[in-house]
């Protein structure tokens, strides 16, 4: 480790200063890359489900959507940055009829946030178009590039997806049929990959051998039997389908006329559920494992209260992904819990900058404390990370302004010393506050009385499952899928990680 680091987001000597403006505007947590959303429905609308599954899903990506229909031979796709409500509207939706849709609502990581790079990824081949969703990163997308661009593809975008619905043509271009030719482009992609396949006979769902990203299956009636992918449950309780199952790591379900078919694609699955989506990512209300989230992130919160008590007057969450690890706190230590800081629910990405007058005023767009909740008060405040601290510090200034006699902050998941490969968003190790400050140097930075993180055991242990069926290498540095040397160096400066 290296101490004594200076703050990276603030005095990284490596940024030109627009560059850090940038990153002091983003938010200072892991971003997910997408939301992936499919359905086979004859005889309903399925542009309409499927724009109800990615406002369910909106979470997981806000910078642009798409929805792509299969009327028989024929695919339509409407696709463009912005919010799913911004970018769909009713004579938007009647431009796609049929029966068949895929969606996705995205987050850029691999590619650039521009409307060329938005998805579904639209290819044609011998069997007439593929549409193609993808939640997740591919780590040798180099070499498929390079490989594509050799057998003289014509990539319009920088994804990764493209690459894969690409390496799909390709194969049943070749000779293969669907399934063979999906299966065979699968085995070229390595990383992180759940799939939503949209053909003029069907949809498939694909996970990758490790299920990094989730993927479940729904079904919507009886007679006959019409079937729902989502990343997420809360995206099938939206248009009142009923969770099935998930689909399994390394398998593909292929959706017909015929009903659904299971295929394990993949000979060595190991299940390596990414661990974020469980703290932080997925919607507590979505389900994993046979409970919701929220349940989880209460036992979490439960845990930390454990294993790091604080003498206080009351426990606040950080809104809203900090809120049910915060009542779990306040009920494993019997310190009060209250809401101390309002959130403005209508606040997206703005690329309006605040002035600078704003900005050193203390500029509170998003959160807004309650100063007669925490006037003359010991605070805990619970958050589920800390990514470059510089939110957090904001956050801490604001609650003492508002009263707070002390702040005391813990974290609901471990410290976060490592990036990630896999389809979120996180900075180069050098941007990351856990991989360069210890616990005491980062609570002095962000000015709080105590800080403490829950540890890795009880992060994994309040899973109720096996703890080796998660990734959780932005904590440790173990990768399940290894990285190539010259991706890793983009991103990996240090050491790996004790736990």
């Amino acid at each position: 480790m290296i101490p004594n680091h200076p703050d990276s987001l603030d005095n990284h000597p490596e940024l030109p200063n627009d560059s850090a403006n940038d990153l002091e505007n983003r938010p200072d947590k892991p971003e997910e890359a997408c939301g992936v959303f499919g359905v086979y429905v004859p005889g309903e609308d399925a542009a309409k489900l499927t724009y109800f599954g990615l406002y369910a899903l909106q979470h997981r990506g806000q910078e642009s959507a798409g929805i792509a229909t299969f009327e028989g031979e024929q695919v339509n796709l409407h696709k463009d940055m912005g919010l799913v409500s911004q970018v769909f509207n009713e004579s938007i939706l009647q431009t796609l009829p049929g029966s068949v849709a895929v969606g996705h609502t995205r987050y850029s990581t691999t590619g650039s946030s521009r409307k060329v790079n938005a998805q579904p990824a639209v290819v044609e081949t011998r069997f007439g178009s593929v549409a193609l969703a993808h939640n997740g990163n591919l780590v040798n997308t180099v070499q498929l590039r390079e490989e594509l661009l050799n057998n003289n593809c014509n990539l319009v975008t920088t994804t990764d997806s493209e690459m894969i619905a690409f390496a799909i043509a390709e194969e049943i271009n070749a000779g293969a049929d669907w399934l063979d030719g999906c299966i065979r482009a699968f085995h070229r992609c390595q990383g992180a990959f759940s799939l939503v396949i949209g053909t003029s006979a069907g949809i498939m769902g694909v996970r990758d051998p490790n299920g990094i990203r989730p993927l479940v299956i729904g079904t919507l009636g009886e007679n006959p039997v019409r079937y729902v992918l989502s990343s997420e449950t809360c995206g099938l309780d939206i248009i009142g389908a009923e969770y099935l199952r998930d689909v399994e790591p390394g398998e593909l379900v292929w959706i017909t006329e015929e009903g659904l078919a299971s295929l394990q694609w993949s000979q060595k699955p190991q299940r390596k559920m990414c661990i974020f989506e469980m703290i932080y990512f997925a919607r507590p209300d979505s389900v994993m494992h046979d409970e919701s989230l929220y349940s989880y992130r209460m036992r979490i919160g439960r845990r930390l209260a454990q294993e790091s008590p604080a003498d206080a007057d009351l426990v606040i969450g950080v809104p809203d992904s900090g809120i049910p690890a915060a009542i779990g706190y306040s009920q494993a230590s019997g310190i009060p819990y209250a809401e101390g800081l309002i959130k403005n629910r209508y606040v997206g990405r703005t690329f309006i900058q605040p002035t600078q007058s704003m900005r050193e005023s203390g500029i509170r767009m998003k959160l807004n404390p309650l100063k007669d909740v925490l006037y003359g008060k010991r605070v805990v405040i619970v958050d589920d990370s800390i990514v470059r601290g510089t939110t957090s510090r904001k956050l801490v200034k604001a609650l003492r302004e508002a009263g707070a006699l002390e702040v005391h902050m813990r974290i609901s998941s471990p410290p976060v010393t490592h990036p990630c490969f896999y389809g979120i968003d996180t900075d180069s190790q050098e941007q990351l506050i856990a991989a360069n400050m210890s616990v005491e140097e980062i609570a002095k930075q962000v000015e709080v009385d105590t800080l403490a993180y829950l540890s890795w055991q009880g992060m994994l242990e309040a899973t109720r499952e096996d703890p080796e069926s998660f990734c959780s290498a932005c904590f440790t540095g173990d990768y399940p899928v290894s990285i190539p040397e010259q991706v890793k160096r983009s991103k990996l400066k240090l050491e790996k990680a004790p736990v």
